[in-house]
């Protein structure tokens, strides 16, 4: 299977980024990944990336419930710099809200919906589904 050059985790839980970056180690999902613990760091430093024609992140992995700017506000600001292709953006977040996956269903950005906590198997069918 494929590796990943580069992965993006965007979540202000230190416990849920500790666990996910284990994982990723084990499963040799990705060979790095930025880590962001809001939508505005994640919003500034990628459109940092895209201005500088440097590697974007082949996948985004979005909490939606997080402090300074949530999940939702920065889908509607990154939508709008036409995130790459080559990108693909998952939301994982622990709302279980049907409304919320409605919702998410409206950006075209948006791959799919997981609900946290993500198991092994979870994070290889994400990794089989990219392009």
């Amino acid at each position: 299977m494929k590796k990943i050059k580069l992965a993006c985790i965007v979540d202000d839980d230190p416990i849920f980024i500790f666990g996910i970056k284990k994982m990723m180690k084990l499963t040799q999902f990705c060979e790095n990944f930025l880590v962001f613990s809001n939508g505005q760091e994640a919003l500034e430093s990628l459109t940092a990336i895209l201005n500088k024609g440097e590697d974007v992140p082949q996948l985004v992995l979005l909490d939606l419930n997080m402090p300074v700017m949530d999940g939702w506000e920065f889908l509607e600001e990154f939508t709008k710099i036409n995130p790459p292709k080559e990108m693909t953006i998952y939301i994982l977040t622990s709302s279980i809200d049907p409304r919320d996956l409605k919702r998410a269903k409206k950006f075209n950005s948006v791959s799919n919906y997981v609900i946290k906590p993500i198991t092994i198997e979870q994070l290889e069918d994400i990794k089989s589904s990219l392009p």
